[in-house]
């Protein structure tokens, strides 16, 4: 059938098991040639289709309600729910998102980006069912690697004693972005690999499917809890927790799917329906990846796969950090870095493999990698906490409260800060400077190119005085061979161009610095540029030495917070009269697109900032 007539899911529930698996290929093969085209989240999607196509036929979407974790692999539900055709502007500006989004249709009930929030969602919108007295189902699909976290956790155990029934559908790949770590995930591999639980099942199921009989005996048992399950395995963690359990069910098998979810549709209490899927199903090249190379992708050729770009004279900023980690790693044997499941994203691949003694991915567990790191620093270690700036949000109170309070030497990368593009505001890296500035012991660091970022990396190890975070983008930057091995002057600026003559400054940080200096040299403008390479503490010396000239905060993160209003206050606290342009994101959530695009929506390039300087040069 054609994927983009698709208006909703109502036409399903005439179809057989047969036609919706073949409708499942179909849509795979729809989903695979159109992220390949655009660029998305790839194997999550191709993994999750009969899963999503047995629940859209189960149930009655969108009465019922469902809440994929996270959102990103939701394309398969988008597709069902009438948004085929609009599939090749996902994440796009004025494209549909990459998540589920309640604007977009009543189909989406609820909406994410980071992990791990479906469970606790759920449990709250069925809470509000049934004081409303009205009768729909409430599903919450999470990943293997998103329920080991510790909000699924906290979420599992209250649902464990609370009446309020949710079905929790334990979508397991054995993946998270690359490889899930920790006990449950042991835990789920037993259960994945128990042969003699499977045989048995199997077994069991077929004998009884013989006769008339046996069907209905069938038909009764596989609606009480899985007893055959219990008599061979050990209970799980679930069960433990108060919940029933079914499964494992194998998530590419549409008749066991479709059986399993209306046993779990029965039930009058929460269930845990475990469902193993492979991420990737259809492309052999994401079947076979370990390494999440083909979990979020930019548009790539099929037939090809992902070919890995070779950088001679550029690197990513990830890369560059990572780069210079690993030299001080092989200077220094205190040094430990951690990761919350981010090995290949944040580039620390050649870190794991080099120095695995020293190296930690915790999963997706930031409030406990963050302690972490607190517990080797207060041990004599120095860790490198490398962390995105969207998912530092979550680890607040802990480099608050752990960290910063007893003053501890270590190093906080926050990965991917600014503007992300695509993935849109859950992952925007914009809010970081706002909530770590008022943190008292904190050194904030922007470097503006590799060798600015290798001192600063350098200086915080030497000093070993307090938590350094150095903040940078997901940007492509020059590359440098030798590394740095000086320090810097905390708390200094770096004068870009400077003549006491000159009536207007620009101040700004990071990858604005040398567009910027661009700027300046293509209109020869009589501007000085200061590189503001510490945001905190700042440069008291050089805001007195351009007080007297008109200034021009530039930054692209949001202006409550920002910098701007950091020096604003600086001089309202001197009583120096200033005038004061601050430039940044307003009070606003910034949606997905490009970073260019996005610069533009937010007034921030630097055809804006050339309009504002000669403002204040004519004014």
């Amino acid at each position: 059938m054609n994927i983009e007539e698709i208006e909703n899911s109502k036409f399903l529930k005439s179809m057989t098991t047969e036609e919706l698996s073949d409708l499942s290929q179909d849509i795979r093969s729809f989903i695979m040639h159109s992220v390949a085209r655009t660029g998305g989240h790839f194997s999550s999607n191709l993994g999750i289709v009969e899963l999503t196509v047995a629940l859209h036929y189960v149930f009655d979407f969108p009465r019922d309600k469902i809440a994929f974790d996270v959102g990103h692999q939701s394309y398969v539900h988008k597709v069902l729910s009438g948004r085929a055709k609009e599939l090749k502007n996902i994440r796009q500006y004025g494209g549909i998102s990459g998540f589920q989004k309640r604007k977009e249709s009543p189909y989406d009930c609820w909406e994410a980006g980071h992990s791990s929030t479906a469970i606790s969602g759920s449990i709250g919108i069925a809470t509000a069912r049934d004081l409303n007295k009205e009768d729909y189902q409430v599903i919450a699909v999470v990943g293997d690697a998103a329920i080991m976290s510790g909000e699924s956790f906290e979420a599992l155990n209250y649902l464990g004693t609370c009446k309020h029934k949710v079905i929790v559908i334990l979508n397991d790949n054995n993946m998270s972005i690359t490889k899930n770590v920790g006990g449950l995930s042991n835990m789920l591999s037993e259960i994945r690999v128990s042969e003699k639980y499977k045989n048995a099942r199997d077994n069991y199921v077929t004998f009884l499917k013989k006769s008339k009989t046996g069907e209905r005996v069938y038909q009764v048992t596989k609606k009480m809890k899985d007893v055959v399950k219990d008599h061979i395995l050990d209970e799980s963690v679930f069960t433990k927790l108060g919940l029933d359990y079914l499964g494992p069910i194998d998530g590419h098998n549409m008749e066991d799917l479709i059986s399993a979810l209306n046993t779990a549709k029965d039930y009058d209490h929460s269930v845990i329906v475990h469902v193993e899927t492979v991420k990737g199903k259809g492309y052999e090249k994401a079947e076979k990846d370990k390494i999440g190379l083909y979990h979020g992708v930019k548009p790539f050729d099929l037939n090809r796969g992902i070919v890995p770009a070779l950088h001679t004279k550029h690197q990513s900023w990830s890369e560059a950090i990572a780069n210079h980690v690993e030299f001080l790693m092989g200077k220094h044997q205190d040094i430990c870095v951690i990761t919350p499941a981010m090995i290949t994203g944040s580039s620390l691949n050649h870190i794991f493999k080099h120095y695995p003694d020293r190296s930690f991915d915790v999963g997706i567990a930031e409030e406990h990698a963050m302690t972490f790191a607190a517990g080797l620093a207060i041990s004599g270690k120095f860790p490198f906490l490398s962390i995105y700036s969207s998912f530092s949000q979550r680890a607040y109170d802990q480099l608050n409260h752990d960290i910063a309070r007893m003053d501890l030497p270590c190093l906080i990368g926050i990965d991917r800060a600014g503007l992300v593009g695509e993935d849109g505001p859950t992952h925007h890296g914009v809010f970081d400077i706002g909530y770590m500035m008022p943190i008292p012991n904190l050194i904030i660091m922007a470097p503006h190119n590799q060798k600015e970022a290798e001192l600063m990396m350098n200086t915080a190890y030497k000093n070993h005085d307090h938590p350094y975070i150095i903040r940078y983008s997901k940007n492509m930057i020059h590359k440098h061979k030798d590394h740095q091995q000086d320090v810097l002057n905390v708390g200094s600026w770096k004068i870009k161009f400077f003549d006491h003559a000159h009536l207007v400054s620009v101040i700004t940080y990071g990858d604005q610095v040398k567009n910027v200096e661009n700027l300046i040299r293509e209109y020869d403008l009589p501007v000085n540029l200061i590189n503001a390479r510490f945001l905190k503490p700042m440069d008291e010396q050089m805001l007195d030495k351009v007080a007297h000239t008109k200034i021009i905060v530039f930054e692209t993160d949001m202006l409550i917070g920002g910098l701007g209003e950091a020096i604003s206050f600086y001089y309202s606290q001197h009583h120096t009269p200033v005038e004061l342009h601050a430039m940044g994101i307003g009070d606003h959530y910034v949606t997905h697109g490009s970073v260019k695009e996005l610069l533009k929506r937010e007034g921030l390039t630097m055809d804006d900032l050339l309009i504002k300087i000669r403002e204040c040069l004519n004014g």
